[in-house]
Protein backbone atom coordinates (compact mmCIF):
# COMPACT_ATOMS: atom_id res chain seq x y z
CA UNK A 1 0.00 0.00 0.00
CA UNK A 2 1.18 3.54 -0.73
CA UNK A 3 2.00 5.46 2.45
CA UNK A 4 0.02 8.64 3.14
CA UNK A 5 3.04 10.89 2.57
CA UNK A 6 4.80 8.79 -0.06
CA UNK A 7 6.28 10.83 -2.95
CA UNK A 8 4.70 10.57 -6.38
CA UNK A 9 7.65 11.51 -8.55
CA UNK A 10 8.24 8.98 -11.30
CA UNK A 11 11.43 7.52 -9.86
CA UNK A 12 9.88 6.91 -6.44
CA UNK A 13 6.81 5.25 -7.93
CA UNK A 14 8.93 3.07 -10.19
CA UNK A 15 10.84 1.82 -7.15
CA UNK A 16 7.59 1.31 -5.23
CA UNK A 17 6.19 -0.84 -8.04
CA UNK A 18 9.42 -2.83 -8.15
CA UNK A 19 9.01 -3.46 -4.40
CA UNK A 20 5.49 -4.82 -4.78
CA UNK A 21 3.09 -1.87 -4.97
CA UNK A 22 0.18 -2.60 -7.30
CA UNK A 23 -1.65 0.01 -9.43
CA UNK A 24 -4.95 -0.84 -7.71
CA UNK A 25 -3.35 0.04 -4.36
CA UNK A 26 -2.04 3.31 -5.76
CA UNK A 27 -5.45 4.20 -7.21
CA UNK A 28 -7.12 3.61 -3.85
CA UNK A 29 -4.50 5.75 -2.10
CA UNK A 30 -5.00 8.62 -4.57
CA UNK A 31 -8.77 8.54 -3.94
CA UNK A 32 -8.08 8.82 -0.20
CA UNK A 33 -5.64 11.71 -0.65
CA UNK A 34 -8.16 13.65 -2.69
CA UNK A 35 -10.92 12.95 -0.16
CA UNK A 36 -8.78 14.26 2.71
CA UNK A 37 -8.36 17.61 0.95
CA UNK A 38 -12.11 18.05 0.71
CA UNK A 39 -13.67 20.55 -1.67
CA UNK A 40 -10.46 22.26 -2.76
CA UNK A 41 -11.85 23.52 -6.11
CA UNK A 42 -9.09 21.66 -7.95
CA UNK A 43 -11.35 19.33 -9.90
CA UNK A 44 -14.16 19.90 -12.39
CA UNK A 45 -14.58 16.22 -13.26
CA UNK A 46 -13.01 13.31 -11.37
CA UNK A 47 -13.14 9.72 -12.46
CA UNK A 48 -15.17 7.53 -10.15
CA UNK A 49 -13.22 5.20 -7.83
CA UNK A 50 -14.61 2.26 -9.77
CA UNK A 51 -13.23 3.70 -13.04
CA UNK A 52 -9.80 4.17 -11.49
CA UNK A 53 -9.86 0.66 -10.06
CA UNK A 54 -10.81 -0.79 -13.44
CA UNK A 55 -7.99 1.10 -15.17
CA UNK A 56 -5.48 0.01 -12.52
CA UNK A 57 -6.62 -3.62 -12.76
CA UNK A 58 -6.19 -3.46 -16.52
CA UNK A 59 -2.58 -2.36 -16.02
CA UNK A 60 -1.89 -5.19 -13.61
CA UNK A 61 -2.61 -7.58 -16.46
CA UNK A 62 -0.22 -5.73 -18.79
CA UNK A 63 3.54 -5.98 -19.24
CA UNK A 64 4.89 -3.17 -17.10
CA UNK A 65 8.29 -3.31 -18.78
CA UNK A 66 6.72 -2.13 -22.04
CA UNK A 67 4.92 0.84 -20.47
CA UNK A 68 7.19 3.83 -19.68
CA UNK A 69 4.51 5.48 -17.50
CA UNK A 70 3.20 2.30 -15.89
CA UNK A 71 0.78 3.15 -13.10
CA UNK A 72 1.62 6.86 -13.01
CA UNK A 73 -1.35 9.02 -11.95
CA UNK A 74 -1.98 12.24 -13.85
CA UNK A 75 -4.59 14.96 -14.40
CA UNK A 76 -5.58 17.08 -17.36
CA UNK A 77 -6.88 20.62 -17.61
CA UNK A 78 -10.59 20.69 -18.43
CA UNK A 79 -10.07 22.24 -21.84
CA UNK A 80 -8.50 18.95 -22.96
CA UNK A 81 -10.74 16.10 -24.10
CA UNK A 82 -11.10 12.71 -22.42
CA UNK A 83 -13.40 10.30 -24.24
CA UNK A 84 -16.96 9.98 -22.88
CA UNK A 85 -16.36 12.77 -20.33
CA UNK A 86 -17.46 16.39 -20.51
CA UNK A 87 -15.13 19.20 -21.51
CA UNK A 88 -16.23 22.53 -20.01
CA UNK A 89 -13.29 24.95 -20.39
CA UNK A 90 -14.69 26.24 -17.05
CA UNK A 91 -17.96 27.32 -18.70
CA UNK A 92 -20.85 24.99 -17.86
CA UNK A 93 -23.00 26.19 -20.77
CA UNK A 94 -20.18 25.38 -23.19
CA UNK A 95 -19.89 21.79 -21.96
CA UNK A 96 -19.84 18.92 -24.45
CA UNK A 97 -19.14 15.20 -24.17
CA UNK A 98 -15.90 14.32 -25.92
CA UNK A 99 -16.15 11.59 -28.53
CA UNK A 100 -12.44 10.82 -28.31
CA UNK A 101 -9.52 11.69 -26.07
CA UNK A 102 -7.04 14.36 -27.06
CA UNK A 103 -4.04 13.02 -28.98
CA UNK A 104 -1.68 13.73 -26.07
CA UNK A 105 -3.97 11.96 -23.60
CA UNK A 106 -4.14 8.92 -25.88
CA UNK A 107 -0.35 8.72 -25.94
CA UNK A 108 -0.09 8.95 -22.16
CA UNK A 109 -2.74 6.30 -21.59
CA UNK A 110 -1.05 4.02 -24.10
CA UNK A 111 2.15 4.39 -22.07
CA UNK A 112 0.41 3.09 -18.93
CA UNK A 113 -0.54 6.31 -17.11
CA UNK A 114 -3.71 6.50 -14.99
CA UNK A 115 -5.93 9.52 -15.58
CA UNK A 116 -7.43 10.72 -12.28
CA UNK A 117 -9.56 13.62 -13.50
CA UNK A 118 -9.97 16.99 -15.15
CA UNK A 119 -8.93 20.18 -13.41
CA UNK A 120 -10.18 23.72 -12.90
CA UNK A 121 -8.93 26.67 -14.96
CA UNK A 122 -9.43 30.29 -15.82
CA UNK A 123 -12.41 30.18 -18.15
CA UNK A 124 -11.48 29.45 -21.77
CA UNK A 125 -7.83 29.49 -20.67
CA UNK A 126 -7.90 33.28 -20.54
CA UNK A 127 -5.92 34.52 -17.56
CA UNK A 128 -2.75 34.01 -15.53
CA UNK A 129 -4.40 34.24 -12.12
CA UNK A 130 -6.61 31.17 -11.60
CA UNK A 131 -9.61 33.04 -10.18
CA UNK A 132 -11.87 33.31 -13.28
CA UNK A 133 -13.91 30.15 -12.91
CA UNK A 134 -17.50 29.45 -11.87
CA UNK A 135 -16.15 26.31 -10.22
CA UNK A 136 -14.29 28.34 -7.59
CA UNK A 137 -10.65 29.16 -6.96
CA UNK A 138 -8.17 26.36 -6.29
CA UNK A 139 -6.22 27.58 -3.28
CA UNK A 140 -2.55 28.36 -3.66
CA UNK A 141 -0.84 25.40 -1.99
CA UNK A 142 1.25 27.69 0.23
CA UNK A 143 -1.32 30.32 1.19
CA UNK A 144 -4.96 30.17 0.11
CA UNK A 145 -5.26 33.95 0.25
CA UNK A 146 -2.99 34.18 -2.81
CA UNK A 147 -3.72 33.32 -6.42
CA UNK A 148 -2.69 29.84 -7.57
CA UNK A 149 -1.73 31.16 -10.99
CA UNK A 150 -3.61 30.43 -14.16
CA UNK A 151 -5.04 29.57 -16.40
CA UNK A 152 -3.92 26.02 -15.53
CA UNK A 153 -4.64 26.51 -11.84
CA UNK A 154 -6.10 23.13 -10.93
CA UNK A 155 -3.45 21.23 -12.87
CA UNK A 156 -0.64 22.94 -10.96
CA UNK A 157 -2.27 22.57 -7.54
CA UNK A 158 -2.99 18.87 -8.12
CA UNK A 159 0.74 18.23 -8.66
CA UNK A 160 2.00 20.53 -5.91
CA UNK A 161 -0.39 19.01 -3.37
CA UNK A 162 0.81 15.48 -4.14
CA UNK A 163 -2.45 14.28 -5.67
CA UNK A 164 -0.93 13.23 -9.01
CA UNK A 165 2.57 12.75 -10.39
CA UNK A 166 2.13 15.12 -13.32
CA UNK A 167 -0.57 17.00 -15.15
CA UNK A 168 -1.28 18.58 -18.49
CA UNK A 169 -2.08 22.24 -18.81
CA UNK A 170 -2.17 24.55 -21.78
CA UNK A 171 0.12 27.50 -22.33
CA UNK A 172 -0.60 30.31 -24.77
CA UNK A 173 0.57 33.27 -22.71
CA UNK A 174 2.18 31.73 -19.63
CA UNK A 175 -0.50 29.42 -18.25
CA UNK A 176 1.91 26.52 -17.94
CA UNK A 177 4.61 28.54 -16.18
CA UNK A 178 3.07 31.09 -13.80
CA UNK A 179 1.11 28.43 -11.81
CA UNK A 180 4.30 26.39 -11.55
CA UNK A 181 6.16 29.33 -10.02
CA UNK A 182 3.38 30.02 -7.52
CA UNK A 183 3.27 26.38 -6.35
CA UNK A 184 6.97 25.39 -6.30
CA UNK A 185 6.83 22.89 -9.16
CA UNK A 186 8.17 22.46 -12.69
CA UNK A 187 6.26 23.92 -15.64
CA UNK A 188 7.47 22.87 -19.08
CA UNK A 189 6.18 24.85 -22.06
CA UNK A 190 7.39 22.76 -24.97
CA UNK A 191 8.20 23.93 -28.44
CA UNK A 192 5.00 24.95 -30.20
CA UNK A 193 3.51 21.98 -32.04
CA UNK A 194 5.76 19.38 -30.40
CA UNK A 195 2.76 18.00 -28.48
CA UNK A 196 -0.37 17.80 -30.60
CA UNK A 197 -3.15 20.18 -29.57
CA UNK A 198 -5.80 18.06 -31.29
CA UNK A 199 -8.55 17.58 -28.74
CA UNK A 200 -7.82 20.77 -26.80
CA UNK A 201 -10.23 23.71 -26.86
CA UNK A 202 -8.25 26.43 -28.67
CA UNK A 203 -7.43 29.79 -27.14
CA UNK A 204 -5.14 31.20 -29.83
CA UNK A 205 -4.89 28.21 -32.08
CA UNK A 206 -1.74 29.29 -33.91
CA UNK A 207 0.07 29.77 -30.58
CA UNK A 208 -1.40 27.18 -28.19
CA UNK A 209 0.78 24.60 -26.49
CA UNK A 210 -0.06 21.70 -24.21
CA UNK A 211 2.21 22.05 -21.21
CA UNK A 212 3.46 19.70 -18.49
CA UNK A 213 3.49 20.24 -14.72
CA UNK A 214 5.67 17.90 -12.67
CA UNK A 215 7.55 17.58 -9.42
CA UNK A 216 10.97 17.35 -11.09
CA UNK A 217 12.44 18.42 -14.40
CA UNK A 218 13.45 14.82 -15.12
CA UNK A 219 9.78 13.83 -14.80
CA UNK A 220 8.79 16.58 -17.24
CA UNK A 221 11.33 15.27 -19.73
CA UNK A 222 10.04 11.70 -19.33
CA UNK A 223 6.44 12.78 -19.90
CA UNK A 224 7.44 14.90 -22.90
CA UNK A 225 9.13 11.90 -24.53
CA UNK A 226 5.79 10.09 -24.40
CA UNK A 227 3.40 12.95 -25.13
CA UNK A 228 5.33 14.49 -28.02
CA UNK A 229 4.93 13.20 -31.54
CA UNK A 230 3.90 14.34 -34.98
CA UNK A 231 0.13 14.23 -35.53
CA UNK A 232 -0.93 14.32 -39.17
CA UNK A 233 -4.48 15.19 -38.08
CA UNK A 234 -3.34 18.39 -36.34
CA UNK A 235 -2.43 21.09 -38.87
CA UNK A 236 -0.28 22.84 -36.26
CA UNK A 237 1.71 19.75 -35.29
CA UNK A 238 5.44 19.79 -36.08
CA UNK A 239 7.99 17.04 -36.41
CA UNK A 240 10.76 16.95 -33.83
CA UNK A 241 13.89 18.61 -35.21
CA UNK A 242 17.36 19.18 -33.84
CA UNK A 243 17.99 22.71 -32.56
CA UNK A 244 19.91 25.04 -34.84
CA UNK A 245 22.76 25.16 -32.32
CA UNK A 246 24.05 22.57 -29.87
CA UNK A 247 22.73 23.32 -26.40
CA UNK A 248 24.61 22.96 -23.10
CA UNK A 249 23.16 20.43 -20.67
CA UNK A 250 24.85 21.98 -17.63
CA UNK A 251 25.58 25.55 -16.63
CA UNK A 252 29.32 24.95 -16.62
CA UNK A 253 30.58 26.97 -19.56
CA UNK A 254 27.08 28.10 -20.50
CA UNK A 255 26.23 31.70 -21.37
CA UNK A 256 23.00 32.97 -19.85
CA UNK A 257 21.26 36.12 -21.00
CA UNK A 258 19.61 38.36 -18.41
CA UNK A 259 17.53 41.48 -19.15
CA UNK A 260 19.21 44.78 -18.36
CA UNK A 261 18.60 45.97 -14.81
CA UNK A 262 16.36 48.79 -16.02
CA UNK A 263 14.22 46.25 -17.91
CA UNK A 264 13.66 43.93 -14.95
CA UNK A 265 10.26 44.50 -13.35
CA UNK A 266 9.15 43.26 -9.93
CA UNK A 267 6.02 45.43 -9.53
CA UNK A 268 6.87 46.78 -6.09
CA UNK A 269 7.83 43.47 -4.53
CA UNK A 270 10.92 44.11 -2.39
CA UNK A 271 11.94 40.46 -1.97
CA UNK A 272 11.83 38.97 -5.45
CA UNK A 273 14.71 41.08 -6.88
CA UNK A 274 17.04 39.55 -4.30
CA UNK A 275 15.66 36.05 -4.94
CA UNK A 276 16.30 36.48 -8.66
CA UNK A 277 19.83 37.72 -8.07
CA UNK A 278 20.55 34.78 -5.78
CA UNK A 279 19.17 32.35 -8.35
CA UNK A 280 21.50 33.75 -11.01
CA UNK A 281 24.50 33.45 -8.68
CA UNK A 282 23.70 29.80 -7.96
CA UNK A 283 23.68 28.95 -11.66
CA UNK A 284 27.36 29.81 -11.87
CA UNK A 285 27.25 30.53 -15.60
CA UNK A 286 28.71 33.36 -17.64
CA UNK A 287 26.16 36.19 -17.56
CA UNK A 288 25.38 38.41 -20.54
CA UNK A 289 23.20 41.52 -20.22
CA UNK A 290 20.71 41.62 -23.10
CA UNK A 291 18.24 44.12 -24.49
CA UNK A 292 14.81 42.79 -23.48
CA UNK A 293 12.91 45.48 -25.39
CA UNK A 294 12.01 43.42 -28.51
CA UNK A 295 10.71 40.61 -26.31
CA UNK A 296 8.52 43.04 -24.39
CA UNK A 297 7.17 44.56 -27.58
CA UNK A 298 6.33 41.11 -28.92
CA UNK A 299 4.57 40.32 -25.65
CA UNK A 300 2.29 43.32 -26.03
CA UNK A 301 1.09 42.03 -29.40
CA UNK A 302 -0.64 39.11 -27.70
CA UNK A 303 -3.34 41.06 -25.88
CA UNK A 304 -2.85 44.58 -27.23
CA UNK A 305 -2.68 43.45 -30.85
CA UNK A 306 -4.72 41.41 -33.32
CA UNK A 307 -3.87 38.02 -31.79
CA UNK A 308 -6.68 38.56 -29.32
CA UNK A 309 -8.99 38.04 -32.30
CA UNK A 310 -7.94 34.38 -32.29
CA UNK A 311 -9.51 34.04 -28.86
CA UNK A 312 -12.78 35.35 -30.27
CA UNK A 313 -12.57 33.06 -33.28
CA UNK A 314 -11.97 30.02 -31.06
CA UNK A 315 -15.43 30.34 -29.45
CA UNK A 316 -17.16 32.67 -31.91
CA UNK A 317 -20.33 30.62 -32.32
CA UNK A 318 -20.70 30.17 -28.58
CA UNK A 319 -19.98 33.75 -27.57
CA UNK A 320 -22.36 35.17 -30.17
CA UNK A 321 -25.19 33.00 -28.88
CA UNK A 322 -24.34 32.86 -25.15
CA UNK A 323 -22.39 35.99 -24.32
CA UNK A 324 -23.97 36.09 -20.85
CA UNK A 325 -22.35 32.74 -20.00
CA UNK A 326 -18.83 34.18 -19.97
CA UNK A 327 -17.04 35.35 -16.85
CA UNK A 328 -17.20 39.18 -16.94
CA UNK A 329 -13.42 39.61 -17.17
CA UNK A 330 -13.10 36.92 -19.83
CA UNK A 331 -15.87 38.57 -21.84
CA UNK A 332 -14.18 41.96 -21.55
CA UNK A 333 -10.87 40.61 -22.86
CA UNK A 334 -12.29 38.63 -25.76
CA UNK A 335 -14.72 41.38 -26.78
CA UNK A 336 -11.69 43.58 -27.54
CA UNK A 337 -11.11 41.45 -30.64
CA UNK A 338 -13.90 43.20 -32.53
CA UNK A 339 -11.89 46.36 -33.04
CA UNK A 340 -9.22 44.63 -35.14
CA UNK A 341 -9.41 44.29 -38.92
CA UNK A 342 -7.64 42.00 -41.38
CA UNK A 343 -5.38 44.95 -42.11
CA UNK A 344 -4.46 45.11 -38.42
CA UNK A 345 -3.74 41.38 -38.42
CA UNK A 346 -1.25 41.68 -41.28
CA UNK A 347 0.35 44.77 -39.73
CA UNK A 348 0.78 42.87 -36.46
CA UNK A 349 2.23 39.88 -38.28
CA UNK A 350 4.73 42.04 -40.12
CA UNK A 351 5.82 43.70 -36.89
CA UNK A 352 6.22 40.32 -35.23
CA UNK A 353 8.53 39.13 -38.03
CA UNK A 354 10.62 42.29 -37.58
CA UNK A 355 10.90 41.59 -33.85
CA UNK A 356 11.85 37.96 -34.52
CA UNK A 357 14.69 39.19 -36.72
CA UNK A 358 15.85 41.59 -34.00
CA UNK A 359 15.88 38.80 -31.42
CA UNK A 360 17.59 36.20 -33.63
CA UNK A 361 21.22 37.42 -33.25
CA UNK A 362 20.88 37.18 -29.48
CA UNK A 363 21.06 33.38 -29.66
CA UNK A 364 24.56 33.64 -31.10
CA UNK A 365 25.64 35.46 -27.95
CA UNK A 366 23.86 33.35 -25.32
CA UNK A 367 22.70 29.78 -24.82
CA UNK A 368 19.75 30.44 -22.53
CA UNK A 369 17.70 33.46 -21.52
CA UNK A 370 16.89 33.55 -17.79
CA UNK A 371 14.11 35.68 -16.32
CA UNK A 372 11.83 35.60 -13.29
CA UNK A 373 8.75 33.54 -14.12
CA UNK A 374 6.68 36.31 -12.56
CA UNK A 375 7.95 39.44 -10.88
CA UNK A 376 5.55 39.13 -7.95
CA UNK A 377 2.50 37.29 -6.65
CA UNK A 378 -0.85 38.81 -5.64
CA UNK A 379 -3.58 38.15 -3.14
CA UNK A 380 -6.88 36.99 -4.60
CA UNK A 381 -8.54 40.13 -3.24
CA UNK A 382 -6.01 42.33 -5.06
CA UNK A 383 -6.68 40.61 -8.38
CA UNK A 384 -10.44 40.80 -7.96
CA UNK A 385 -10.12 44.55 -7.37
CA UNK A 386 -7.85 45.17 -10.40
CA UNK A 387 -8.17 42.11 -12.65
CA UNK A 388 -6.73 43.28 -15.95
CA UNK A 389 -3.69 45.28 -14.85
CA UNK A 390 -2.44 42.75 -12.31
CA UNK A 391 -2.99 39.86 -14.69
CA UNK A 392 -0.99 41.76 -17.30
CA UNK A 393 1.82 42.22 -14.78
CA UNK A 394 2.06 38.46 -14.34
CA UNK A 395 2.57 38.05 -18.10
CA UNK A 396 5.51 40.45 -18.30
CA UNK A 397 8.04 37.61 -18.68
CA UNK A 398 5.78 35.09 -20.43
CA UNK A 399 3.56 36.60 -23.13
CA UNK A 400 6.23 36.80 -25.85
CA UNK A 401 7.20 33.13 -25.76
CA UNK A 402 4.94 31.46 -28.30
CA UNK A 403 4.86 34.45 -30.62
CA UNK A 404 8.65 34.17 -30.95
CA UNK A 405 8.60 30.35 -31.19
CA UNK A 406 10.62 29.70 -28.05
CA UNK A 407 10.70 26.80 -25.60
CA UNK A 408 10.79 27.34 -21.84
CA UNK A 409 10.86 25.63 -18.47
CA UNK A 410 9.78 27.29 -15.22
CA UNK A 411 11.65 26.02 -12.16
CA UNK A 412 11.46 26.75 -8.41
CA UNK A 413 14.06 29.28 -7.25
CA UNK A 414 13.41 30.00 -3.57
CA UNK A 415 10.88 31.44 -1.16
CA UNK A 416 9.88 34.83 0.14
CA UNK A 417 10.05 35.37 3.89
CA UNK A 418 6.30 34.76 4.09
CA UNK A 419 6.81 31.30 2.62
CA UNK A 420 5.44 32.02 -0.87
CA UNK A 421 7.42 30.45 -3.73
CA UNK A 422 9.44 32.27 -6.36
CA UNK A 423 10.53 30.84 -9.69
CA UNK A 424 12.72 31.52 -12.69
CA UNK A 425 12.23 30.55 -16.33
CA UNK A 426 14.88 29.24 -18.71
CA UNK A 427 14.20 30.12 -22.34
CA UNK A 428 15.80 28.97 -25.61
CA UNK A 429 14.84 28.58 -29.28
CA UNK A 430 12.48 25.90 -30.56
CA UNK A 431 13.38 22.20 -30.14
CA UNK A 432 15.76 22.77 -27.22
CA UNK A 433 13.30 21.13 -24.81
CA UNK A 434 15.53 18.24 -23.72
CA UNK A 435 18.45 20.50 -22.87
CA UNK A 436 16.15 22.91 -21.01
CA UNK A 437 14.94 20.02 -18.84
CA UNK A 438 18.54 19.09 -17.99
CA UNK A 439 19.38 22.71 -17.16
CA UNK A 440 16.10 23.07 -15.25
CA UNK A 441 17.01 20.09 -13.10
CA UNK A 442 20.32 21.73 -12.16
CA UNK A 443 18.67 25.07 -11.42
CA UNK A 444 15.95 23.42 -9.30
CA UNK A 445 18.43 21.45 -7.19
CA UNK A 446 20.64 24.48 -6.66
CA UNK A 447 17.78 26.50 -5.18
CA UNK A 448 15.07 24.34 -3.59
CA UNK A 449 15.25 20.93 -1.99
CA UNK A 450 11.55 20.07 -1.83
CA UNK A 451 8.82 19.05 -4.28
CA UNK A 452 5.77 21.28 -4.53
CA UNK A 453 3.98 21.83 -1.23
CA UNK A 454 4.52 18.24 -0.08
CA UNK A 455 7.60 19.05 2.01
CA UNK A 456 9.18 15.91 0.58
CA UNK A 457 12.81 16.11 -0.56
CA UNK A 458 13.85 16.05 -4.16
CA UNK A 459 15.14 12.61 -5.17
CA UNK A 460 18.92 12.38 -5.01
CA UNK A 461 19.53 11.10 -8.50
CA UNK A 462 19.49 13.31 -11.55
CA UNK A 463 18.17 11.61 -14.67
CA UNK A 464 19.91 13.31 -17.57
CA UNK A 465 19.72 11.47 -20.86
CA UNK A 466 22.20 12.11 -23.67
CA UNK A 467 20.92 14.35 -26.40
CA UNK A 468 19.47 12.64 -29.46
CA UNK A 469 20.10 15.74 -31.53
CA UNK A 470 23.87 16.23 -31.28
CA UNK A 471 27.02 14.28 -32.03
CA UNK A 472 29.89 14.45 -29.53
CA UNK A 473 33.04 14.96 -31.54
CA UNK A 474 36.64 14.87 -30.24
CA UNK A 475 39.02 17.20 -32.06
CA UNK A 476 42.76 17.17 -31.47
CA UNK A 477 44.19 19.76 -33.85
CA UNK A 478 43.29 22.71 -36.05
CA UNK A 479 39.59 22.47 -35.14
CA UNK A 480 40.28 23.20 -31.45
CA UNK A 481 39.10 26.53 -30.05
CA UNK A 482 41.20 29.47 -31.22
CA UNK A 483 42.87 27.50 -34.00
CA UNK A 484 42.48 28.08 -37.76
CA UNK A 485 39.71 25.58 -38.57
CA UNK A 486 37.58 26.01 -35.45
CA UNK A 487 35.20 28.19 -37.48
CA UNK A 488 34.04 25.06 -39.33
CA UNK A 489 32.50 23.84 -36.08
CA UNK A 490 31.20 27.19 -34.83
CA UNK A 491 29.44 28.08 -38.07
CA UNK A 492 27.60 24.74 -37.89
CA UNK A 493 26.23 25.53 -34.44
CA UNK A 494 28.66 23.38 -32.45
CA UNK A 495 29.60 24.21 -28.87
CA UNK A 496 32.56 23.22 -26.75
CA UNK A 497 31.41 20.64 -24.20
CA UNK A 498 34.65 19.73 -22.42
CA UNK A 499 38.43 19.69 -22.53
CA UNK A 500 39.95 16.35 -21.61
CA UNK A 501 42.29 13.59 -22.77
CA UNK A 502 41.89 10.38 -24.64
CA UNK A 503 42.49 7.00 -23.08
CA UNK A 504 46.25 6.15 -23.17
CA UNK A 505 45.84 4.22 -26.41
CA UNK A 506 46.79 6.74 -29.11
CA UNK A 507 49.85 8.13 -30.86
CA UNK A 508 49.97 11.64 -32.31
CA UNK A 509 51.91 12.64 -35.42
CA UNK A 510 52.63 16.03 -37.00
CA UNK A 511 51.40 16.08 -40.61
CA UNK A 512 53.22 19.21 -41.69
CA UNK A 513 52.42 18.86 -45.40
CA UNK A 514 48.92 20.20 -44.68
CA UNK A 515 48.09 23.90 -44.75
CA UNK A 516 47.42 24.64 -42.00
CA UNK A 517 49.50 21.86 -40.44
CA UNK A 518 47.42 19.19 -38.70
CA UNK A 519 47.96 16.27 -36.39
CA UNK A 520 47.23 12.67 -37.22
CA UNK A 521 46.01 10.54 -34.34
CA UNK A 522 46.35 6.78 -34.56
CA UNK A 523 45.16 4.10 -32.17
CA UNK A 524 48.12 2.07 -30.91
CA UNK A 525 48.84 -0.60 -28.31
CA UNK A 526 51.83 1.40 -27.06
CA UNK A 527 50.25 4.82 -26.96
CA UNK A 528 49.65 7.79 -24.72
CA UNK A 529 46.83 10.08 -23.60
CA UNK A 530 46.26 12.95 -26.02
CA UNK A 531 44.63 16.28 -25.18
CA UNK A 532 41.35 16.81 -27.04
CA UNK A 533 38.32 19.06 -27.03
CA UNK A 534 34.89 17.48 -27.21
CA UNK A 535 32.43 19.53 -29.22
CA UNK A 536 28.70 18.90 -29.51
CA UNK A 537 27.61 19.27 -33.13
CA UNK A 538 23.96 19.32 -34.30
CA UNK A 539 23.27 16.02 -36.02
CA UNK A 540 22.15 17.54 -39.38
CA UNK A 541 25.44 19.46 -39.59
CA UNK A 542 27.60 16.38 -38.93
CA UNK A 543 27.36 15.09 -42.49
CA UNK A 544 28.56 18.30 -44.13
CA UNK A 545 31.39 18.55 -41.61
CA UNK A 546 32.62 15.02 -42.32
CA UNK A 547 32.33 15.53 -46.08
CA UNK A 548 34.84 18.40 -45.89
CA UNK A 549 37.56 16.34 -44.16
CA UNK A 550 40.43 15.56 -46.54
CA UNK A 551 42.24 12.22 -46.71
CA UNK A 552 44.16 10.74 -44.97
CA UNK A 553 42.14 12.10 -42.06
CA UNK A 554 38.72 10.74 -41.18
CA UNK A 555 36.20 10.31 -38.40
CA UNK A 556 36.15 7.20 -36.26
CA UNK A 557 35.40 6.28 -32.67
CA UNK A 558 37.69 7.69 -29.98
CA UNK A 559 37.82 6.50 -26.37
CA UNK A 560 38.21 9.22 -23.74
CA UNK A 561 40.07 8.88 -20.45
CA UNK A 562 36.69 8.38 -18.72
CA UNK A 563 35.92 5.39 -20.94
CA UNK A 564 33.28 7.30 -22.89
CA UNK A 565 33.38 6.69 -26.62
CA UNK A 566 32.77 9.61 -28.96
CA UNK A 567 33.29 10.35 -32.61
CA UNK A 568 36.69 11.86 -33.35
CA UNK A 569 39.51 12.52 -35.77
CA UNK A 570 41.70 9.57 -36.67
CA UNK A 571 44.32 9.13 -39.34
CA UNK A 572 45.20 6.46 -41.89
CA UNK A 573 48.36 4.61 -40.84
CA UNK A 574 50.09 5.25 -44.17
CA UNK A 575 50.13 9.01 -43.53
CA UNK A 576 52.24 8.63 -40.40
CA UNK A 577 55.17 7.01 -42.22
CA UNK A 578 58.01 9.48 -41.98
CA UNK A 579 55.91 11.96 -39.93
CA UNK A 580 57.20 13.23 -36.60
CA UNK A 581 55.82 11.37 -33.57
CA UNK A 582 54.75 14.04 -31.03
CA UNK A 583 52.89 11.75 -28.63
CA UNK A 584 55.29 12.66 -25.84
CA UNK A 585 54.22 16.32 -26.00
CA UNK A 586 50.70 15.29 -24.96
CA UNK A 587 48.84 17.36 -27.56
CA UNK A 588 48.81 19.55 -30.64
CA UNK A 589 48.86 22.85 -28.77
CA UNK A 590 52.13 21.95 -27.10
CA UNK A 591 53.59 21.22 -30.52
CA UNK A 592 52.52 24.46 -32.22
CA UNK A 593 53.36 26.59 -29.19
CA UNK A 594 56.92 25.31 -29.45
CA UNK A 595 57.05 26.49 -33.04
CA UNK A 596 58.15 23.05 -34.19
CA UNK A 597 56.03 23.12 -37.32
CA UNK A 598 57.72 26.12 -38.84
Amino acid sequence: MLQDNAPLDLGSLKRAYASGLRPTQLAAAIVERIARRGDDKVWIDRLQPSELEARAAELERADAARLPLYGIPFAIKDNIDFAAHATTAACPQFSYKARASAAAVERLLAAGAILVGKTNLDQFATGLVGVRSPYGVPGNTFNKAYVPGGSSSGSAVAVAAGLVSFSLGTDTAGSGRVPAAFNNIIGLKPTRGLISTRGAVPACRSLDCISIFSLTAADAAAVLRVAAGYDALDPFSRRQAPPARAMPRSFSGARIGVPRDAQLEFFGNTETPKLFSQALERLGAERVSIDFAPFLEAARLLYEGPWVAERYLAIRDFIEQHAEALHPVTAQIIAGAKKYSAIDAFAGYYRLKELERRCAPLWEEIDVLVTPTAGTIYRIAEVEADPLRLNSNLGYYTNFMNLLDLAAIAVPAGFQRDGLPFGITLVAPAFTDEALCALGDSAHRAAVKTMGATGLPLPHETQTLPSEHTVRLAVCGAHMSGLPLNHQLVERGARLAQKCRTAPQYRLYALTEFAPPRPGMLRADMGGAIEVEVWELPTPAFGSFVAAIPAPLGIGTVTLETGEQVKGFLCEARATQGARDITGLGGWRQFIQGGSHE
